[in-house]
């Protein structure tokens, strides 16, 4: 399958990539249908100093039994162009595990990296996240997440906690997603304008 996306913001773990600029994301994705396997490619517009693209190259197992859903991986984050010397690029372990209520779905979730972004170290991501379907092709989501990282002074910023709360809508093809996203980090130095909070309006289609 493919995916397309436009974006208002690229914000990942409650911080914008893209300078709080809109930009557009894309990806392809392989999923063998009886073992689970998968693979994919994923891409999207980045404002960093000396990149202004990120490329995502993943892969691992997702299985399902009964209600509960499980899926563990891998992930290259890769900055074409970028100096070899700001070390952005990095690897990624990843797992969740999810359980259907019926009403909702949790998700439990946690990255780990052995030597994260620009080499700040290991760095930890736990979450969970909740999707509660709602009438008419409507849906909620809410997460919760904290970032540890090793290298505090490298990395310029502190341990933080962030939220997000959105409402999904899905017309034809196509899926609305509408979300406020936080992090309890104010406005450091290194990102003084893009770890506050915001909202943020995408849409997306999968084909």
């Amino acid at each position: 399958s493919a995916n397309a996306a436009f974006t208002s913001d690229y914000v990942s773990h409650g911080i914008s990539q893209s300078d709080g600029h809109p930009t557009l994301q894309g990806g392809v994705d392989w999923v063998h249908p009886d073992t689970g396997i998968y693979a994919g490619l994923w891409g999207a517009g980045v404002d960093f100093k000396d990149a202004d693209v990120e490329i995502d190259v993943y892969g691992g197992i997702s299985r399902s039994v009964g209600k509960l859903t499980w899926d563990v991986g891998a992930l290259y984050y890769y900055y074409p162009g970028a100096e070899l010397s700001y070390k952005y690029n990095f690897w990624e372990a990843a797992a969740a595990v999810g359980y259907n209520f019926d009403v909702m779905l949790v998700t439990l979730s946690l990255n780990y990296s052995p030597n994260s972004f620009a080499a700040t170290g290991d760095a930890w991501y736990p979450a969970v996240n909740i999707n509660v379907p709602l009438p008419h092709d409507f849906s909620l989501d809410a997460g919760f997440g904290r970032q540890w990282i090793e290298k505090n002074d490298i990395a310029g910023i502190s341990d933080y906690n962030n939220w997000l709360l959105g409402v999904n809508y899905n017309i034809e093809d196509f899926t609305l997603n509408l979300k406020y996203t936080d992090t309890d980090l104010g406005k450091p130095a290194v990102c003084p304008d893009n770890c506050n909070g915001r909202a943020i309006f995408t849409v997306s289609r999968v084909f």
